[in-house]
This record gives C-alpha cells, structure tokens and sequence, in this order.
C-alpha cells in the first residue's frame, strides 16, 4: 500500500501521458489528411445544426402487404387452373375479397390460400360468407410487429443514407411507435438531406402496355403512371412486378457514352439478373418501364434479351440528381414512406453561446474546487489537485478516442465527475486525520487511511457507475449522453485518485519522511 515499484510508477506516467497526447486533437488542426486524428465531436446544441422529425406512414405498409398478397392470390389459383371473380383490396378493413369462378371450387381456393406465404406467423386469417366470398384479412397483432420491423428498418435505412453523404456523427432514434428523430449536427441547410429521406426509393421494372392515345382509364391489372422523361404523358404499367429492386447489388452514376449526359449504372444480384434475362428475352419489342416511387423515370423498347445482371438508367439527370439517386439505389427502398413533420435549424451561434456557458461553468466550478481542496488541505489537497486535472484530460481523452459527441448535458456530467472525484479524494485525506487524531504515526496514519477509505470509494462509485449504466440502456438522447460521460469519469475517478494522488502522497513521504503530515 505503502510502495510504488518503479514499473507502477512509469505505468501511470504512461497513463497519464498518452492521455495528454490524445486531447492534443481537439486542440490542433489537423496537419494531414493521412495522419489518424481522433478528437470530440459537438453535439447539436454545442455545434447547431438541423433537427427533423420524420413520421411514417403506417397506412401504407397495410396497402402494399394486401396488393403484394392480391399478387400472390391471383399467381397461385391460376397455377392450381382455378379462377376467380370479384376480387378487390379494402385498405380499411385490411382485407381481400374474392369468390370463386365455380362454387363447386370453393374447397380447392381454401387449400390454395392455406398455403399461401407468410412474412410473419398468423399473419392474416380466411374466412367463407354465406354469398361463397371468401376474406383474406390481416391480422392486427401480426401488423403490429411488421409495423415494429419496418420502422426499425426504416431507421437503418436512414443512417445508411445520411452516412452516405459524409454527415459528422448524426444521431436517429425511435420516437414511440411511428416516429423517427434525426440530429445532424454541422448541417445548416437540411434541404438535400430532407429530399433524400423524403423520398422512398423503391425501384421496380415493369412491362408497359399500349394504349391508344387519350385513354383516360388503365385495364385491369394495369395503373396508368407519370412519366417523368416525358412531362404530362401517362404510361399503363402493369402491377405485376418483373424485377424488384431489392435485387440490386450496387448503383453508381456514370456518363452515357451516346449522349454523354448524366446516368445511373446499376448491377442485379443472380435472382434479379435471371428474372431480367427472362422477362427481356420474352418480350423483345416490348417496352420495359423503370417506376420509382410510382413514377416511370424511363421505359425503352426492348430490343434483345438482357442477361448480364448490369444496366444503365438514364433520364435527363444532371450530376447531383445522379449522385443522390445511385445513393438511394445503394441504400435500400424505404419499407415505408417518410415526411417531416416537424424541422429545426439551430444557428452557430446558440451553439457558440452554449459551449461558452458550458465552457465557463466547467471553468469557475474546476477552480473554486481547487481553491477549496489548498485551503483545506495544505499539501495533500494539491496533490489531489493534480490527480483531479489528470482525471479531466483523461476523461477527454476517453471521448476523444471513442470520437465520442459532447453536448451540454455531457458537460454537465463531466462537471459532477469532477466533483465525485474530490468528493473520493476528502474520504482519503479526511480518514489520515482521524488516524493522526488517534495518536498514530504519520507513516502509520496513511497507511491506515488507504486502506478504510479505498473500500468505501469503491462502494460508492460501483452504486453510482451501474446506476449510470441503467441510465445509458434505457435512455435516449442527452440522457444518454449525460450517463456516458459519468460512466467515463467514474472509471478515471478511480485511477486518478486511488493510483495517481496515492502515489504522489507516497513518493512526498518516502523522499522527506516528515514528522508530521499537512492536512
């Protein structure tokens, strides 16, 4: 207890040293591109930036599940020579209605809907009415944990976009059941980022019926779609979809060599390219539309069959539109739409006046503890003086290591930390005075002190480090924020004051032996 090897003495030198070198960041720009320089991030309310809150159509969800499953309704019963009349998708009672072509077909529809695909178990149920309809409908519990798995997708979707752009540490959460929060701090101008979480991205290619001009009305199983290569024209493109975007494997954008404008090249996994080569190589003559988001953004004629898995888009885009939809193509279709309904652009200055209010606090509170623990405690206070400032840079240089995001309220707990840690420090010196109030010897006394104070330092900080612990887990936002950081200080807490201020007081006493101790 008494004695430091001089390994223990050069270890937390080291320590404290490497400490010292990873803050140097935060404070020295970068010299080079190359060099690895990990520094805090600052948070929205430190640095401003752009807050969004996005919510999701949840109604949505509900409609694709019933025209996918109207899909795979209409595929099975053809496949099994039985037919179908009346067949129609009711969004609001989440059902499918049809009956069947011969009444005597009946139990033969009920078997093939048996065995009809499933996303998630107990999924919808079927059920005969006396005029021989039969109702496919969508259970509500089963919804609700689709609803739970797209939104959760949703938000992976989201990052992977925002990422994309080269946003510093954004922060997305969940907000309760259907909605979606996005911090971005350093991004001023929200714009590009709203459209690109605005829009949903689902890609899928479709054969194109003609029709004569003027029709104002799609045949069935067609839906008449905008065309945005021809402003104002309508194309009837089939619901049936050949080839989904989910198959794509990667999107880039890329110049076309006949035109030379602007393109998207996109590549097909081997199910998407073996459905692109049948669909082409059974329908040449034929036009092939590319619908995003309900809009066909070209539909060329199909001149041979297609088997490579790779094709370019082109649709009069410029270098931006380009870039962001071979970014959007990458990131995946969002399983759902997507609107803001609520955005807030934060100013550098309310930043600039937060890090300084923070800045300051942190400042006044680090020297009316330092001025309280000399007047107290003489010698021995300085001491933890040192150890309380080792305890800051290495708390800092934690965060920066990790590329941790500082906000306020993570200021807030660096303070309180410091206080902990003084807090560690008067157990220890406090404990040497009653043991020199009792009569003891100096070495005795701090001996004495290490010991019955180190148990009760421990005590207290494992209470408040899994307390800190529950608050990061089941928190969110600052919250979080907040119990990181003290989560940080309590372990630098411990080093600096049952290691570093320790081993100062015990290199003082074995270099001067005194006859009595400063406190």
């Amino acid at each position: 207890m008494m004695y430091y090897s001089r390994i223990k003495l050069l270890s937390v030198a080291a320590v404290c040293l490497l400490g010292a070198l990873l803050c140097v960041p935060n404070f020295v720009r970068k010299p080079a591109a190359s060099i690895p320089w990990p520094e805090i991030h600052l948070g929205l309310d430190l640095r401003g930036g752009s807050y969004l809150l996005l919510q999701v159509d949840l109604s949505s969800l509900t409609r694709d599940r019933l025209q996918s499953l109207s899909d795979s309704l209409r595929q099975s019963l053809i496949s099994a020579n039985l037919g179908y009349r009346n067949i129609a998708i009711n969004p609001d009672r989440a059902e499918i209605t049809f009956q069947p072509r011969d009444p005597s077909e009946k139990d033969r529809d009920l078997k093939v809907l048996d065995d009809l695909p499933r996303t998630v178990p107990n999924e919808f149920s079927v059920t005969t009415r006396p005029d021989d309809t039969i109702a496919i409908t969508l259970d509500s519990g089963a919804m609700r944990v689709r609803t739970h798995d797209a939104v959760s997708q949703a938000i992976e979707i989201v990052r992977r976009r925002i990422d994309a752009t080269g946003a510093v540490d954004p922060q997305i959460t969940r907000q309760g059941e259907d909605r979606i929060v996005v911090e971005l701090p350093g991004i001023s101008d929200p714009e590009r980022v709203k459209a690109l979480l605005g829009t949903t991205a689902k890609m899928t290619f479709r054969l194109v019926d003609e029709l004569p001009p003027g029709t104002p009305i799609a045949p069935p199983g067609d839906t008449l779609l905008p065309s945005t290569d021809h402003p104002g024209s309508m194309l009837a493109v089939r619901n049936h979809v050949d080839v989904d975007g989910v198959n794509l494997t990667n999107a880039g954008a890329t110049t076309d060599d006949q035109t030379g404008g602007w393109a998207v090249s996109f590549s097909l996994d081997s199910v998407g390219t073996r459905a692109f080569g049948d669909v082409t190589q059974a329908n040449v003559g034929r036009r092939f539309a590319i619908v995003l988001d309900n809009k066909v953004i070209e539909a060329p004629v199909i001149r041979t069959a297609i088997t490579g898995g790779s094709g370019i888009i082109t649709g009069n885009f410029d270098a931006h539109q380009a870039t962001d939809l071979a970014l959007l193509l990458r990131a995946g279709a969002l399983p759902v739409p997507l609107t803001v309904v609520e955005e807030r652009s934060i100013g550098p200055s309310l930043g600039a006046d937060s890090i300084r209010a923070g800045a300051l606090s942190l400042l006044i509170g680090f020297v009316l503890v330092i001025i309280f623990m000399a007047l107290f405690y003489g010698r021995f206070g300085w001491y933890a003086n040192v150890a309380l400032f080792a305890n800051l840079v290495l708390m800092l240089a934690i965060l920066s290591l990790f590329g941790a995001t500082l906000t306020l309220p993570g200021m807030a707990g660096m303070l309180l930390t410091l206080g902990m840690a003084v807090d560690a420090n008067i157990l220890i010196i406090e404990r040497i005075r009653e043991e020199l109030k009792r009569g003891r010897t100096p070495l005795a006394a701090m001996q004495a002190g290490f010991e019955r104070a180190t148990a009760t330092v421990l005590d207290s900080n494992a209470t408040a480090f899994l307390a800190h612990v529950m608050l990061f887990v089941f928190g969110t936002g600052p919250v979080r924020g907040f119990a990181l950081t003290i989560t940080i200080g309590i372990a630098t807490t411990l080093f600096s004051t049952l290691l570093l201020s320790r081993m100062l007081m015990v290199r003082w006493y074995a270099l001067t032996r005194p006859s009595t101790l400063p406190v």
